[in-house]
């Protein structure tokens, strides 16, 4: 069956659209509040945030261009972000997830928030920060059902505010794939809205260059193969999942070992690069 589409209804309460924001679809009960730390004392006027819910809180790429995220659940989301704003220091932005009908019991947010660790550890676009794996509660059949229908929303929601969670990383036609190749390396991945996706089983080089050691080439590839993205079979690295580079060059540069620019490097099946094909000259040709 073919997506609907879907009309979603993004409010700003002060007026301000990078402070706080509140969306629902305006057909469904579900609604996600969108905190920026720097803003959680107006946020905290909001009786939104003090229902049962679902959190996550999200900070910034770390070494690897990973987003990084949290995942909690709370009878009273507003109290429990307060105390993570005391106590951890890596998210920026905090995402409340509630039903507008109060509906929510803490069997459902706990199996939300189950089933929401359990994907965005599946998907692998977010390091996860939890020190622990929620656990899944007993619920009934049809209480799950309802559950995935509401995780669904959420998903939506957040995917339109930004925040990718779960949006699995998908290999493209044959015809949109690119290539890297270098010594012994074989990269294959694609540009995409997120950055530069290299896929899993993509190989590359085993030694960088001279001029790559000690700078932030081969600091990206030791976080790499600290993470376990990156894994030595015989005389190259292996991909073992899907990873998004911020940028082009960045992935290239994995591939390849040294200073590289990706624009040029990555190239489709029939020989045009990354660059010819997405950043055109507008000259006229002759």
């Amino acid at each position: 069956m073919a997506n609907l589409g879907k009309t979603i209804q993004i409010y700003f309460p002060d007026g301000n659209p990078r402070g706080l924001k509140l969306a629902e679809i305006t057909s469904r009960t579900i609604q996600v509040v969108l905190v920026p730390r720097a803003h959680l004392d107006i946020a905290s006027e909001r009786p939104e945030l003090s229902n049962v819910g679902i959190y996550f809180l999200v900070g910034p790429p770390d070494e690897e261009g990973i987003p990084q995220v949290y995942v909690g659940e709370a009878e009273d989301c507003l109290q429990r972000i307060r105390q993570h704003n005391k106590q951890k220091d890596f998210w920026q932005t905090a995402i409340v997830c509630i039903s507008r009908t109060q509906y929510f019991t803490k069997s459902h947010v706990k199996y939300l928030e189950w089933h929401a660790h359990q994907t965005i550890s599946a998907v692998g676009r977010f390091r996860l920060e939890n020190p622990t794996v929620p656990t899944c509660p007993h619920i009934s059949e049809t209480m799950k059902a309802d559950l995935h229908d509401n995780f669904e929303t959420i998903h939506i929601l957040l995917s339109a505010l930004g925040f990718p969670l779960f949006d699995e990383i998908q290999k493209p036609s044959k015809k949109d794939l690119l290539y890297c190749h270098g010594k012994d390396a074989e990269g294959v991945g694609e540009y995409s809205e997120d950055g530069f996706v290299v896929f899993e089983g993509s190989t590359a080089n085993l030694e960088e260059s001279n001029s790559a050691k000690a700078s932030w080439v081969e600091h990206l590839r030791q976080s790499l193969i600290q993470s376990g993205c990156m894994v030595v079979q015989g005389n190259i690295y292996r991909f073992m999942k899907n990873h998004v580079f911020s940028s082009p060059s960045a992935a290239a540069v994995s591939i390849l070992g040294r200073y590289a620019n990706g624009w040029t490097e990555w190239k489709y099946a029939d020989g045009r690069t990354l660059d010819e094909v997405k950043r055109p000259s507008d000259e006229p040709t002759s």
